[in-house]
């Protein structure tokens, strides 16, 4: 299992913030680092300069909404990033919430399944290099994109429910979830999105698992703190059908908190279920939290 880093600074910092942090995630050892598309800096572009910053970690977003965003002019985007990167890119998608599409950009949230499978039928061939001929009820592309030095990258989608996971399996290259439990990983999205890669003739997908991670003594303080930074997650209903499906009250209840062992013990658990990556989510309360969360997490890689 391949251990990555969930950055912090591209929503709180400046891009020179970004830039050290990937630097260091990568002198760290880490195989991957994951920016969110958020309300901060534009994820892509942020990681275009780390991309000619940062040789070799692989490079991810987490994740970038859909409807704001043409197929074909995403495509382009990420392909100049695979350039600025060597092939280093892999493009973490999702629909978002209903209350951020339509009460905050004004934009449909109609029929999402459909706008998933309509929107990786474009993107897909475009991200292998190929071009695209496609009539569908949302999208009707006939295009191509040709960017010098850059090369096919990898798609994954935060596909959470039992559609969105078929959809997944058979057009993408796997997903990567956010509140998503390891009981809920083990009997929901691992046997779903593997069986049905099986059945569309389609190769082993990528399950690439986000989690908050502290390493503390105090855990009743470190559970307290997750509830209040993560609290959003418990009322979005994509991420709380995936808490009701774990049987947890809120985020809290599946953050990975604990002494140096517990932690990497549970990470290391996602393994044996079929998670292929994890991400480490850091929500430590102090530095020394920050510094003890770090060198359990590093001494996995």
């Amino acid at each position: 299992m391949r251990i990555g880093l969930f950055g912090g600074t591209v929503n709180d910092g400046t891009l020179d913030d970004v830039v050290v942090e990937a630097k260091q995630a990568e002198v760290d050892g880490f195989a991957s680092y994951w920016a969110p598309q958020i309300f901060g800096h534009d994820a892509l572009t942020a990681l275009a300069i780390v991309g000619c910053e940062v040789p070799r970690i692989e490079l991810g977003t987490s994740v970038v909404p859909t409807y704001p965003r043409h197929p074909m002019m995403l495509a382009q985007q990420c392909h100049t990033v695979n350039a600025a990167s060597h092939g280093r890119l892999t493009l973490g998608i999702g629909l978002s919430h209903k209350i951020v599409i339509e009460n905050m950009m004004g934009m449909s949230f109609d029929k999402p399944v459909r706008h998933m499978k309509e929107y990786l039928s474009v993107l897909m061939p475009l991200a292998r290099g190929e071009s695209v001929a496609f009539d569908g009820e949302v999208f009707k592309v006939m295009a191509g994109v040709s960017i010098k030095g850059s090369s096919p990258f990898g798609v994954v989608v935060a596909a959470l429910g039992p559609q969105m996971l078929r959809i997944t399996a058979a057009l993408a290259d796997g997903t990567l979830t956010w509140c998503t439990g390891p009981n809920t990983l083990k009997t929901l999205t691992v046997p779903t999105i593997t069986a049905a890669a099986e059945e569309f003739g389609r190769p082993a997908p990528r399950v690439i698992a986000a989690l908050p991670v502290c390493v503390t003594k105090d855990i009743d303080a470190a559970k307290v703190r997750a509830a209040k930074v993560f609290a959003v997650y418990g009322s979005l209903p994509s991420y709380r059908a995936m808490l009701d499906h774990e049987n947890a009250e809120g985020p809290a209840d599946i953050a990975i908190i604990g002494d140096a062992d517990e932690v990497r013990e549970r990470i290391m658990s996602l393994k044996s279920i079929g998670v292929t990556d994890f991400a480490v989510v850091d929500f430590s309360g102090t530095p020394d939290e920050a510094a003890a969360t770090r060198e359990a997490v590093k001494s996995l890689l």
